[in-house]
């Protein structure tokens, strides 16, 4: 496959807490690659392939953290050196062209971040994971049968709250959205603030704390290109809740997501609650998401955008300025 801008990008693939004591597999536009701890815990990444037969290294095992290929036992530790060849025996040369090729691999957030070639951008910078007032939690990775820009477009989209999310939050916001400007909200997010009305009943008090069945709340929401939204939201009675989604393309209609959630009250009873009732609105949008067939069209013209559009429409021009730079 030939190389593209969007190879240098990253990528959310997996929970860090995922990836334990055996190799991992992971698909990143088409591509198949393996993530496995080395013999000091640090992740490492390649391809999902042998140099030898081309096996899948991912069906293998991994021991005193060297991946060893399920077919003819090789053995690969430390940034993907081979440094065992069962089969001519021990003292055998190995080739230089027996090693893997390490890829970029990182962790943040509780995520694994992977790079398919060499970074030209970095990860997104998310400062409020460095505040001690906030608590982090994470949520399992998912794959969505969509495409990863149908899911942004979706993301950026506050019009579709009253009616997609009608389950949870959005029954009793206004169906008109307030015009908005788009800024650049810090060094990372580009997107705009507002503020909406929301249901607040049932499930949705362990998210705001309690009040009202119908509250207002202030919230900005941005993108970091290529596939990353944060929303922060500000509730009356002083909490804080920062949420960072992100998805990863698979294919061209399949795609990790998953997201993470920072709280500044305290979450050690209702931690999972807040994060059951986030999943349920994010599977109000799966729902729907998957009924798209293809990608979001990027050619000028081919949807129809009206005022509450405007923050899609301009990652849209983003993201096409970064996968065709040329044009």
């Amino acid at each position: 496959m030939s190389s593209s801008p969007l190879d240098g990008c990253w990528y959310a693939v997996a929970i860090s807490a995922a990836i334990g004591d055996q190799p991992h597999p992971i698909e990143v536009r088409d591509r198949a690659y393996v993530l496995w701890r080395g013999p000091d815990g640090t992740l490492i990444a390649a391809a999902d392939r042998c140099t030898h037969r081309e096996a899948k290294l991912s069906l293998g095992t991994v021991t005193n953290g060297c991946l060893r290929c399920p077919y003819h036992g090789w053995a690969f530790g430390d940034r993907g050196r081979c440094v065992g060849v069962p089969s001519p025996g021990p003292g055998a040369t190995i080739a230089p062209t027996a090693h893997l090729s390490p890829l970029s691999v990182t962790e943040r957030y509780g995520l694994v971040w992977f790079c398919p070639a060499e970074p030209t951008q970095p990860v997104p910078h998310l400062g409020v994971d460095d505040d001690s007032s906030f608590t982090r939690l994470n949520t399992a990775m998912e794959v969505w049968n969509c495409s990863v820009t149908r899911m942004i477009d979706n993301m950026l989209d506050v019009a579709h709250f009253p009616y997609t999310h009608a389950g949870t939050f959005g029954r009793e916001q206004e169906r008109t959205v307030p015009n908005f400007t788009l800024e650049q909200l810090d060094d990372t997010f580009h997107g705009y603030t507002y503020s909406v009305t929301v249901n607040n009943e049932g499930e949705a008090k362990s998210m705001s704390g309690g009040g009202d069945d119908v509250i207002q709340l202030d919230m900005s929401t941005g993108f970091a290109l290529p596939f990353s939204v944060r929303s922060t939201m500000s509730y009356e009675n002083g909490i804080e809740q920062t949420l960072l989604m992100t998805a990863s393309p698979i294919s061209a209609e399949r795609s990790y997501f998953t997201f993470v959630l920072w709280r500044n009250d305290d979450v050690s009873t209702t931690g999972q609650q807040i994060v059951n009732f986030e999943r349920e609105v994010a599977r109000e949008d799966r729902q729907m998401l998957e009924q798209f067939p293809g990608e979001l069209s990027l050619d000028r013209g081919a949807l129809v955008d009206v005022q509450s559009d405007k923050a899609s429409l301009e990652w849209r021009r983003r993201y096409s300025a970064l996968i065709n730079p040329a044009s």
